[in-house]
């Protein structure tokens, strides 16, 4: 059974810094890309940023750029996601999710690149 449990969410002053982590158990890791979702409420889940399955690549919605780091540790099966500069306009609730591609060579930005998803953690910042 394929799970991905997420940690580090949490309540943040607007300028703070959370790490949120993701573990994936039941499948192999190292061949996939992971990435990082959220969902603002009433809206759909959109694309925050990506990792390579070999970790030299990643990629970051603009309204993150310069503030959130995707990495990956291929050892530990986890993925994290470094959110500084936190703004209120970033509280939502993040997914983590598992490439569907064996090896993708381009970013996965999108849900349908994805096949295994985690419970989902709030991180609410305030103003």
């Amino acid at each position: 059974q394929v799970q991905l449990v997420e940690s580090g969410g949490g309540l943040v002053q607007a300028g703070g810094s959370l790490r949120l982590s993701c573990v994936l158990s039941g499948r192999s890791f190292d061949d996939i890309a992971m990435g990082w979702f959220r969902q603002f409420p009433g809206k759909e889940r959109e694309f925050v940023a990506t990792v390579s399955w070999s970790g030299d690549r990643t990629y970051y919605t603009d309204s993150v750029k310069g503030r959130f780091t995707i990495s990956r540790d291929n050892a530990k099966n986890t993925v994290y996601l470094q959110m500084n500069s936190l703004k209120p306009e970033d509280t939502a609730v993040y997914y983590c999710a598992a490439g569907a591609r064996y090896r993708l060579g381009y970013p996965a930005r999108t849900l349908n690149e994805y096949r295994y998803w985690g419970q989902g953690t709030q991180v609410t910042v305030s103003s």
